[in-house]
């Protein structure tokens, strides 16, 4: 019998959707909850996940904040990029660059908070004066700025030849077989890769039907950016006040990755580790993620918004 999701966990209804055109033409999906005249709080997922997996996070804020939640490109309902070349860092920064421009209008500013793919796609647009110009300040969650491959934890310990683990990091990273439907071997490994060893098996059960709902084509493409990614450019250039959050137990992104981004930002506002979390934090610890983006808004949101904002955006 499979485990039942979470009332907390199941995607709260937008008060309002919106279609997004990226500089390519690629077509992204939008949602926009909580309150239409409160500050502005936008979150971008991570790799083979979608908006639901913001859902514990949003509920948490949406009573204080206007939220904005998007589908990174080929994700969720976000339109299928037609071939390899549409994926890349590039399209990351302009595809939150286009969601920014279009949910947030100019004058007024938003705090960013990205998991995993989403926190490197705010490193990737750090040098966009159209984002920093858009942005109060971002909160980093369980992610990294390069050699993702040779951090990965993964493998057990007793694989210890570096090169040898790079290598089968790599094609595990890379692989094109279908995950197929949700079981139990699935939700093991799953909960393995990127969870805390406690966590229960509503929030596990959460996770995998998230993430197998995600593409092959995509996760693979995704992949070999992910392989070869290096945006530590753009975390030099982000100007504005962040904060990074990991789980001690991220085997994807293990804490070190952390401790390079506070080391490499200009303005770090404090680095919270969370005991015993894995990879998915905002679904394993949602309080406490929550409560840190709460922290940065409360800092450096200003407490209303201009009447201009208040107005429908699906125009």
């Amino acid at each position: 019998m499979r485990p039942a999701i979470p009332t907390d966990h199941v995607p709260p209804t937008p008060a309002e959707e919106l279609d997004v055109l990226s500089a390519d033409g690629i077509r992204l999906h939008v949602e926009i909850h909580g309150r239409p005249a409160a500050p502005t709080v936008l979150l971008a997922h991570g790799w083979t996940c979608s908006t639901a997996f913001w859902a514990p996070v949003i509920r948490r804020l949406a009573g204080r904040y206007r939220v904005v939640a998007y589908d990174q490109r080929g994700h969720g309902r976000s339109e299928l990029p037609p071939g390899r070349l549409r994926y890349s860092t590039r399209a990351l920064a302009e595809d939150l660059s286009a969601v920014l421009t279009r949910t947030v209008p100019e004058g007024e500013r938003a705090v960013l908070a990205g998991h995993s793919m989403g926190g490197m796609t705010i490193m990737a647009a750090g040098g966009r004066p159209e984002v920093a110009g858009r942005t109060a300040a971002a909160v980093l969650v369980s992610t990294g700025p390069s050699d993702l491959v040779a951090e990965l934890r993964v493998l057990p310990d007793a694989v210890r030849a570096p090169r040898l683990r790079r290598l089968l990091h790599r094609r595990l990273l890379r692989s094109r077989l279908p995950l197929g439907p949700v079981g139990p071997v699935s939700r093991a490994a799953l909960k393995y890769a990127t969870m805390g060893p406690g966590s229960p098996a509503d929030q596990v059960e959460a996770a995998a039907r998230i993430v197998h709902a995600c593409p092959t084509a995509v996760r693979a493409s995704w992949a070999g950016v992910l392989d070869v990614l290096d945006v530590r450019a753009g975390l030099a250039e982000l100007a504005a006040p962040t904060a990074v959050v990991v789980g001690t137990d991220d085997r994807m992104t293990p804490p070190v990755h952390s401790h390079r981004m506070v080391a490499a930002l200009s303005d770090p506002q404090g680095l919270l580790l969370l005991p015993g979390v894995g990879h998915m934090a905002p679904l394993e610890r949602p309080v406490e993620v929550a409560a840190e983006i709460d922290r940065m808004a409360a800092a450096h949101l200003a407490a209303t918004r201009l009447p201009s904002q208040q107005r429908s955006l699906t125009a």
